[in-house]
């Protein structure tokens, strides 16, 4: 049975709420009437910030994080570690990371990872702007923040060797973060141990 509206600006509203992932519809349908109740200087704020983010948010030029302006606040911060870059997948690994407070270098964000069944390979991904960091700047640790699945064990070996002849220090995420797991699942105190004590990285652990 199909769902019945008695408005077709309400069904068009409740269709592109549910389109994001996550939401049925009946949820969709919630979120839609309760923003109908707001004020429409409220409902504008709410749209216009979503309109403001998608035409003016920026990738930071040096290790494309999401940001306002050409270099993110994490790049520009005199007082983190320049000499230090940790890999991660996206957005979400960063936040993650930077709530455990145990990190004070930089990053790189990969924004995805490799992945033939979705048709993402390394070309995809920032990973030779990575090794053109490497080469530039006067890094002495690349940290390989990645998830612990097939995809993200994949990555990291490409990446490890693409800059293992580079003589610099490459490690990995001590293994409390279970085996499968997403990065950004893991709780605080477990990630932030993992950054503390990383290790080397081998090739062996990992396949």
């Amino acid at each position: 049975m199909t769902d019945q509206f008695s408005s077709k600006l309400l069904e068009e509203a409740v269709h592109q709420i549910s389109s994001l992932p996550g939401v049925g519809k009946k949820s969709a349908l919630r979120l839609v009437l309760h923003l109908l109740n707001r004020s429409e200087e409220d409902v504008e704020r709410f749209a216009n910030s979503f309109i403001r983010l998608k035409k003016e948010v920026k990738f930071c030029r040096c290790c494309h994080n999401i940001s306002d302006s050409d270099i993110c606040e994490i790049c520009s911060d005199k007082s983190r570690n320049p000499k230090i870059i940790c890999v991660v997948q996206d957005l979400k690994d960063v936040m993650s990371i930077e709530a455990t407070q145990q990190f004070r270098g930089l990053y790189h964000v990969l924004g995805g990872v490799i992945s033939p069944i979705d048709g993402i390979g390394p070309n995809d991904l920032t990973i030779e702007s990575l090794v053109q960091r490497v080469h530039n700047e006067p890094i002495d640790e690349v940290v390989l923040a990645l998830s612990t699945t097939m995809e993200g064990d994949t990555t990291a070996y490409y990446i490890y060797r693409r800059l293992e002849n580079l003589g610099i220090n490459i490690t990995t995420l001590a293994r409390g973060v279970a085996t499968g797991d997403e990065l950004h699942y893991a709780d605080e105190v477990t990630l932030g141990r993992s950054i503390v004590e990383r290790r080397p990285y081998s090739t062996g652990a990992n396949f």
